[in-house]
């Protein structure tokens, strides 16, 4: 872990859940080896630091001497599967504590969609607590990205008020008997500064779907690295699938901010 900076990530788990789109392209994300170009592109570029993602990927990127030297989270929970009816009981069908490990990893990252009138919710709440002691135990980092969820014509949601990302705040920074190597994977939204008065966790911003107005989107990341307890980005489409194509100018416009 790079001591006193800010940290960058590239991120890469969306396919491993079936949610392949980027950008107005639905099925962006379905070519495997543009993806795994695309990735080794942003990780070859200066201030870079790690990469997120599912074990095929993973392991691609290991293969192609892309990794050397970087953070790497392994995507635990992927079998919430996008669209499905059982999305929320998003089981942990990609990395295990004892995977990550065996691996070599830094850590892990779980996504912790809860709907209250989701009783799956429960089920992805108790996994996730028991990763995070699990992680912990090992001295791994335990990622966690918190979301209020709801179904809005039959899809699943994430409510991204400034009062429901306080609240996945704290319930995440509550999970598990420790909270010594848990990080948080938020949303940058309205009022940042009273979501991280929520926590006193370290935080990474997450970079969520492409926007066609980048400069405004690298405006909201600035404003987000200035405040306290947030150490990164981690940031996927966004970087990965610009607008322009240029996967390498994105990268560098965004490690300008760090």
């Amino acid at each position: 872990m790079p001591d006193g900076e800010k940290l960058l990530v590239i991120a890469a788990d969306h396919p491993g859940r079936g949610a392949l789109g980027a950008g107005g392209d639905p099925m962006a994300m379905a070519d495997r080896l543009d993806l795994l170009d695309r990735i080794v592109v942003a990780l070859g570029r200066p201030g870079v630091h790690g990469f997120l993602g599912t074990a095929d990927l993973v392991e691609d990127l290991a293969a192609l001497g892309a990794l050397d030297g970087r953070l790497v989270l392994g995507s635990m929970n992927r079998g919430g599967l996008h669209g499905a009816t059982f999305e929320l009981d998003d089981r942990f069908t990609g990395y295990d504590a004892p995977g990550i490990l065996a691996a070599g990893l830094d850590g892990g990252k779980m996504l912790l969609r809860l709907d209250l009138d989701d009783p799956g919710s429960l089920a992805t709440l108790h996994a996730c607590a028991d990763a995070v002691d699990a992680l912990a135990a090992e001295r791994r980092i335990a990622m966690v990205e918190p979301f209020l969820s709801r179904r809005v014509d039959g899809r699943v949601r994430n409510d991204l008020s400034t009062d429901a990302v306080r609240t996945s705040t704290a319930i995440a920074s509550a999970l598990g008997s420790t909270s010594a190597y848990t990080w948080l994977k938020l949303p940058y939204v309205p009022e940042m500064e009273r979501v991280m008065a929520a926590t006193t966790l370290p935080a990474l911003i997450l970079g969520g779907e492409v926007g066609a107005d980048q400069e405004a989107t690298l405006a909201d990341w600035q404003a987000a690295l200035a405040l306290p307890g947030v150490r990164g980005l981690v940031v996927g489409r966004s970087l990965l699938y610009p607008p322009d194509g240029d996967v390498a100018a994105a990268v560098d416009a965004t490690v300008a901010l760090l």
